[in-house]
């Protein structure tokens, strides 16, 4: 790997005994490197990202992305120990605040963060290594490339030479920046790849960590907000009379179709809300269900649907079809339901902003609070706390802009803290989406011809054109059409295709039975074709399509378990990975029950094989669970689930078991944190259709709308 002197910046702390590689994670092109003292009491959160070796051996990372669950504080220490060469047990992870001078990409979305930082990484710990081989071979005398490393030492080539990294850092900062570095070999991974623990486990199993709702600063006060019961109708009065005389109540102020009550307490604030008297307009236009199934309605009609993609004649093709094969697909509005509601503290003075709480957007945050405010980006400074997950919620600024508002108005620090009710009332909903696919199969049972129309509320551009199978199909038409609604949507877990693949497996699976094809054995076909005569753009590697499909068959024994187990199958690419699944279904007691999933994932080079497996697992459960279960419905604009005794999630007792495997390819790791999400719709319902010949075309699968399952 080659680098230059513009890659790093060193730092030396003689008093501490501190050698210190600042390194620019998100540049190919860094700061030059330089030499000079560093002040002990120096931040060390000044630096882009940076490998400190304390003299007694310590390894000290700094991790500047949002940690949500999905284990990116556990797995870039792991990149930056293995090249480094040192025993696990003397890294020590820390949270970088928000730096935009230094960090750029400091955010957690897209499961793009290692495939972003694995080679600024790797860089940080094989350049730290190469300049500790090259000071302790100065200090024996011998050619450096005798010389190797094992759990933070080196070892010279006579018998006795070894001397502890810790015992090198004052000789090291001294050396020049290597133009050049050699990475280990994947033979020689210690860490990469093994089981390693998250380093926050215990802290979390203890109660240690302080999540945003554990934010405390002087002269904080605590805040909620009362907002519109209905999307789209506005606040035309409030009566907080009562309210202000109540104990511990500080102030009630009203700001953009809200109204806050802030006090000194939790409770007491609680408790005042609960008597606020609030009047709002009363809106014709309020949107229910009956509304959106109009709008579906419509959408599947309109001759103004954007053509998204476009291979061949699609009409003509599906004219002279032997056999057509038409399904439609619907999903409702999902809440994003994190454990920890959201919450942030804002402290606004003249001069300067403190922001802190669980975003997973920090700068974005700064921007927008910046922008709100009409103060400079560099004066609004952003303090990270631990989330209680975010699963995309958390990618959107409304409730620390509401905190930021807040205390500019009432001129104190405030926390806004919402409840539950107000998490899953608030907005910022999964869309709602209806999909229409149609197929043309010609007299030997190929298809032909392949149509999909997505119609979304607030979804924009609800298909993903260039995804498989498009490529294999000579004759394709994409077409989206948007409404936008008055309920506020927002990325959730997989933006679009969490339901887009539930929905394009099921069909598949319904057009392998209609062509007399294998499911699995048809999409290898497919790929096949991919390979040797693609039609118009590909954007995925079929290759590494055909590995994952026939791995999972074999390791899913598809087609072999036996009369009472029904299996479905679903494959997707998302996120640059690729996952096939295998989900199994029995008949217990006269109705089908789905007991099994088998999965495998290629995401490249996997760095954490527990958090990757927790992925993958948590993803598949995600997955299963919201699509049998969850809906979210209103009426005149009215949310009408607000808590979990309406809202069903999965429970403990109903979680089939999952097998996750993983492709061992080397490749650069692409994404993982929800790629296992999306296909997993599919695998189920095309597994509950084996057991029952019944097709589900809405979710959730277990709701009304499936009432003959």
């Amino acid at each position: 790997m080659k680098t230059t002197r513009r890659s790093f910046i060193q730092k030396t702390a003689l008093l501490s005994g501190v050698f210190s590689l600042g390194f620019d994670w998100f540049e190919s092109k860094a700061n030059s490197g330089i030499m000079q003292q560093m002040n002990p009491a120096l931040d060390a959160n000044r630096f882009n990202a940076f490998l400190s070796i304390e003299n007694t051996g310590k390894i000290i990372l700094y991790s500047p992305n949002p940690e949500i669950g999905q284990g990116i504080k556990t797995a870039f220490p792991i990149v930056v120990a293995e090249e480094l060469d040192v025993d696990w047990k003397q890294v020590e992870v820390r949270q970088a605040n928000l730096d935009t001078q230094l960090f750029e990409r400091q955010l957690t979305g897209g499961s793009g963060a290692l495939k972003h930082s694995w080679e600024r990484l790797r860089k940080a710990g094989a350049t730290a290594r190469h300049m500790l081989i090259q000071a302790a071979a100065q200090q024996w005398g011998v050619d450096a490339s005798t010389c190797k490393t094992s759990k933070g030492f080196v070892l010279g080539p006579n018998k006795g030479q070894k001397l502890a990294y810790g015992a090198l850092v004052d000789a090291a900062s001294k050396l020049s920046v290597p133009t050049e570095v050699t990475y280990k070999s994947r033979a020689d991974y210690q860490l990469i790849g093994s089981f390693v623990k998250g380093v926050d486990n215990y802290k979390v199993l203890t109660g240690k960590p302080q999540y945003g709702l554990d934010t405390q600063k002087s002269g904080m006060l605590i805040a909620q907000i009362v907002r519109p019961p209905a999307f789209g109708s506005t606040l035309v009065s409030f009566d907080a009379a009562e309210v202000k005389k109540m104990p511990g109540i500080i102030d009630v102020v009203s700001f953009k179709n809200k109204v806050a009550v802030v006090g000194k307490s939790t409770w007491e604030v609680m408790q005042a809300r609960k008597k606020l008297v609030c009047t709002y307009s009363d809106t014709s236009n309020l949107e229910s269900d009956s509304t959106h199934q109009k709008w579906f309605d419509e959408g599947m009609k309109t001759d103004k649907a954007k053509v998204e993609r476009k291979d061949g004649d699609f009409n003509a093709a599906i004219a002279k079809a032997a056999k057509v094969i038409e399904a439609t697909y619907e999903c409702p509005f999902l809440s994003h339901t994190p454990m920890e509601p959201m919450n942030f503290f804002a402290d606004v003075r003249p001069g300067s902003v403190l922001l802190a709480g669980p975003t997973q957007v920090p700068q974005s945050a700064q921007k927008a609070v910046a922008t709100l405010l009409g103060v400079p980006e560099n004066t609004v400074q952003v303090e990270l706390t631990k989330m209680g997950g975010g699963f995309g919620r958390r990618l959107n600024n409304d409730y620390a802009l509401e905190a930021a508002e807040l205390s500019s108005i009432i001129k104190m620090p405030v926390k806004v803290m919402w409840t539950r009710e107000d998490d899953m009332t608030g907005g910022i909903y999964r869309p709602a989406v209806r999909y229409h696919f149609k197929a043309g199969l010609n007299e030997k049972g190929e298809m032909i011809a392949f149509y999909l129309r997505g119609v979304g509320l607030n979804a924009g551009n609800s298909t993903r054109q260039d995804n498989f199978p498009v490529g294999a199909i000579d004759n394709v038409l994409i077409e989206s059409f948007n409404y936008n609604s008055a309920i506020t949507t927002g990325p959730w877990r997989a933006p679009i295709t969490n339901f887009l693949a539930s929905a394009e497996q099921s069909f598949l699976d319904e057009v392998a039975v209609a062509a007399g094809k294998d499911p699995i054995q048809m999409r290898l076909d497919w790929l096949q074709k991919v390979k040797t005569n693609p039609v118009g753009k590909i954007t995925y590697e079929p290759d590494r399509f055909i590995e994952v499909i026939k791995q999972v068959a074999e390791k899913a024994k598809w087609g072999k378990k036996g009369a009472n187990v029904h299996q479905g199958f679903s494959v997707y690419f998302s996120h640059l990975s690729y996952v096939a699944q295998i989900a199994e279904a029995k008949m217990v007691d006269g109705e089908p029950k789905v007991t099994h999933v088998t999965a495998v994932t290629d995401c490249g080079e996997v760095i954490n094989r527990s958090g990757a497996e927790n992925q993958v697992i948590g993803g598949i459960i995600d997955g299963y669970g919201h699509a049998m279960f969850s809906k979210l419905s209103f009426d005149k604009g009215v949310p009408q689930q607000k808590n979990f005794d309406t809202y069903k999630l999965i429970r403990g007792n109903e979680i089939p078991t999952v097998e996750a495997h993983f492709v061992n390819n080397g490749i650069a790791p692409t994404g993982l944190g929800e790629p296992a999400l999306p296909p997993t719709g599919g695998a189920v319902a095309n597994a509950l259709f084996a057991a029952t010949k019944k097709r589900l075309y809405r979710q959730p699968f277990a709701g009304p709308d499936n009432a003959n399952l």
